[in-house]
C-alpha cells in the first residue's frame, strides 16, 4: 500500500507538471492554429510514447525480471540498442518524408498551418527517439522493482522544462515549446542512464532478447495499426472549427494524465507480481490479484466521472479558464470530457487486463482483439464525426474503449479457466 501511494504521488506530480506545460502554452497562445499545429505535431511522438511506456515496457519487464544483475545489464543494453536503433531509423524516415505525409493527416489546415505542423513535428521526432530509449531504461529499473527513481526523473525533467518554457515562450513563440518538449525527453535519458549500469557490448542473440523480440513483434505490428487512433482524430478535427483540435486534445490529455497516475500506481507494480505468480503456476492467486485491482480502478473511474458531471465545469474554469481561454472554450471542453468519459473508465480497466496478459507472456491475444475492434471502430468514428462533429467523435470513442475493456475481461477469464 505504501508503494502504491508513493508511486501514485510521484506520477501525479509528474503529470501535474507536464500538464502545466501544456496549460501554459494554451493559456498564453489561446486555442487556435498555433496550438492546433503544436498538438498535431505531437501526435506521432506521443503515439510512440504510448507504445513504449505501455505495451512495450510491459513486455520487457517480465523478460528482465528475475535475472542476475550481470545478465540483466547485458540484456538491457542489447534491448536499448535494438529499440533505439529501430526508432532512430523510423524517426529519420518520418523526418525526411514529413512534407508529404503531414498535409495528408491535417487536410483542414491552411497551407501556413500545414507548414508550421511540419516544422513542429520534425522537432518533436527527435524526442521520439529519446522516448524509446527511456522505455528500455524504465524497464531495467522496474525489473529490479526500483520504481521510485524511475518515476522521479520525469518530475525533474518536466520541472526544468516548465521553467524554461515560461522564459522562452514569450520570446520565441510556439517553436520554443516544441524544442523544450524534445529537450525534456533527452534530459530524462541522462537521468535514467545510471540504471543501465556499465556499458557492455550488446548480445542481440541472447535468449532473453530473442524472447523479448518474439513478444514485441506482434505488438509492434498491431500497434502500428490500432494505435493510429490519434492520427485519425487529428485528420477529422483539422476540418472542424479553429481550436477544436486543441480542446479535444486537452480533454484527452486530462484523462490520459489521470489514467497514467492509476497505471503507475496500480498497473506498473502489478507486472512483476503477476509474472511471478504465473511462473509459479498459481492461477488462483493470479486471478485474485488482477480482479481486485480491476474492481479498484473501476470504482475510482466511476466516482471520478460523477465528480466531473457535478462539479467539472467549475473545476475546469479554475484550471484552464485563464488568459486567452474563454468561458465558451471551458464549456466546450467540459462537454467533450463528459461524452469522452468512457475513454477514461475503459482505458484504466483495459490497462489492468492487458497488463495481466503481458505478465503471462501473451501479447498476441489482446493485440488481435484490439486490431479487430479498431477495424470496426474507425468507420463508426468517421460516420459519427460526419453527423455530430466533435461530440459524435467523443461518444464513439467512449463506446470503443468500454467495449475493448469488456472483451479483454472476457478473454482473460476464459484464458484462466482453460
Amino acid at each position: 500500500m505504501k508503494q502504491t501511494v508513493q508511486l501514485g504521488a510521484l506520477s501525479a506530480a509528474n503529470i501535474g507538471i507536464a500538464f502545466l506545460f501544456q496549460w501554459y502554452v494554451l493559456t498564453q497562445l489561446g486555442p487556435g492554429i498555433e496550438t492546433d499545429a503544436l498538438f498535431a505535431g505531437m501526435t506521432v511522438p506521443l503515439l510512440v510514447l504510448s507504445v513504449i511506456s505501455g505495451s512495450l515496457m510491459h513486455v520487457l519487464v517480465p523478460v528482465l525480471a528475475g535475472e542476475s544483475e550481470d545478465r540483466l545489464r547485458h540484456n538491457a543494453w542489447g534491448l536499448l540498442v535494438l529499440v533505439g536503433g529501430l526508432f532512430g531509423i523510423l524517426a529519420i524516415l518520418l523526418y525526411v518524408s514529413a512534407p508529404w505525409w503531414i498535409p495528408i493527416t491535417v487536410p483542414g489546415f491552411s497551407e501556413a498551418g500545414q507548414a508550421l505542423t511540419v516544422e513542429l513535428t520534425r522537432i518533436q521526432l527527435i524526442g521520439m527517439v529519446f522516448a524509446a530509449i527511456n522505455g528500455v531504461q524504465w524497464a531495467a529499473y522496474h525489473a529490479r522493482q526500483q520504481f521510485v527513481w524511475a518515476e522521479f526523473t520525469p518530475i525533474l525533467a518536466s520541472a526544468f522544462a516548465l521553467l524554461l518554457l515560461i522564459w522562452a515562450l514569450p520570446r520565441f513563440g510556439v517553436i520554443a515549446a516544441a524544442w523544450i518538449s524534445t529537450l525534456r525527453m533527452g534530459l530524462q535519458t541522462l537521468l535514467l542512464a545510471p540504471g543501465m549500469g556499465r556499458p557492455v557490448r550488446p548480445d542481440l542473440k541472447s535468449v532473453a532478447i530473442q524472447q523479448a523480440w518474439q513478444r514485441i513483434k506482434p505488438l509492434l505490428l498491431g500497434t502500428a495499426y490500432y494505435k493510429t487512433d490519434p492520427l485519425v482524430d487529428r485528420f477529422l478535427l483539422s476540418t472542424a472549427s479553429s481550436g477544436s483540435l486543441s480542446l479535444y486534445y486537452l480533454a484527452q490529455q486530462i484523462y490520459g494524465a489521470a489514467s497514467q497516475v492509476l497505471n503507475k500506481a496500480v498497473a506498473t507494480p502489478l507486472v512483476p507480481l503477476l509474472s511471478k505468480l504465473h511462473k509459479e503456476g498459481d492461477s488462483d492467486g493470479f486471478r485474485r490479484v488482477y480482479l481486485r485491482k480491476l474492481w479498484q480502478v473501476s470504482a475510482i473511474g466511476i466516482v471520478s466521472l460523477l465528480v466531473l458531471g457535478l462539479f467539472g465545469q467549475a473545476m475546469l474554469d479554475l484550471l484552464v479558464g485563464h488568459g486567452s481561454v474563454s468561458s465558451d472554450n471551458v464549456k466546450e471542453l467540459w462537454w467533450i470530457m463528459i461524452w469522452l468519459g468512457g475513454m477514461f473508465i475503459g482505458g484504466v480497466t483495459g490497462q489492468i487486463c492487458s497488463t495481466s496478459f503481458y505478465a503471462c507472456g501473451d501479447t498476441i491475444t489482446p493485440t488481435r482483439m484490439s486490431m479487430l475492434t479498431y477495424t470496426v471502430y474507425i468507420p463508426c468514428k468517421v460516420a459519427a464525426f460526419y453527423f455530430s462533429n466533435v461530440i459524435g467523435l467523443a461518444v464513439v470513442t467512449s463506446i470503443y474503449y468500454i467495449t475493448n475493456s469488456l472483451l479483454q475481461v472476457y478473454l482473460l477469464e476464459r484464458k484462466q479457466t482453460l
